[in-house]
């Protein structure tokens, strides 16, 4: 069975969605730009209620932006704003780095963008990689009109190999000084 190949262009902004960088590195300028294309087994879109749902081994691409996951919801509100939910055993997204030749990369069970808010959320096993430094916990939220970077852990019952305690763990390595 060949499965449905959709290029959408305005039905998901979800290149804000890894604004997860805590300094002036932002995401691929460009990627928001290009043509959002999602592949996925099925589709079903509901436009009286502004839905669209895609499931079975989904792809998302827009420039250098790639998410996968099992299903992809994406919603818009009565104002435009533009709201998508990824699941997945994980979902993952990996998006080049503005100005940089290396990428960010993340994982959870569940990963929101609430466009209105700017609003990214990973929820479960969740972790964000920028570069070699990498922050592994149980809920990882960025909001980037505030700026603000929220990571809590779940306690020993969401243990997991890069966290074994379930506490938030991170890792950062030592920035190299800038020669003149």
């Amino acid at each position: 069975m060949n499965k449905p190949h959709l290029s959408l262009s305005p039905t998901l902004l979800v290149a804000s969605l890894f604004l997860l960088a805590s300094s002036a590195s932002f995401a691929e300028k460009a990627d928001r730009q290009k043509p959002i294309d999602i592949e996925a087994d099925t589709v079903t879109v509901n436009d009286a209620k502004k839905t669209s749902t895609y499931t079975g081994n989904v792809i998302l691409t827009q420039g250098t932006l790639e998410i996968r996951g099992d299903k992809l919801i994406v919603r818009e509100d009565k104002d435009g704003f533009q709201h998508s939910t990824s699941t997945g055993m994980p979902s993952t997204f990996k998006q080049k780095m503005e100005g940089k030749a290396e990428y960010m990369q993340g994982n959870g069970q569940r990963i929101e963008y609430d466009g209105r808010m700017d609003k990214v959320q990973l929820y479960t096993q969740a972790s964000v990689k920028r570069g070699d430094d990498v922050i592994h916990g149980d809920y990882i939220m960025y909001d980037a009109n505030a700026e603000y970077a929220e990571v809590l852990g779940g306690g020993s019952q969401v243990a997991t190999p890069s966290a074994p305690n379930g506490r938030v763990r991170a890792v950062i390595q030592p920035k190299k000084p800038v020669t003149e």
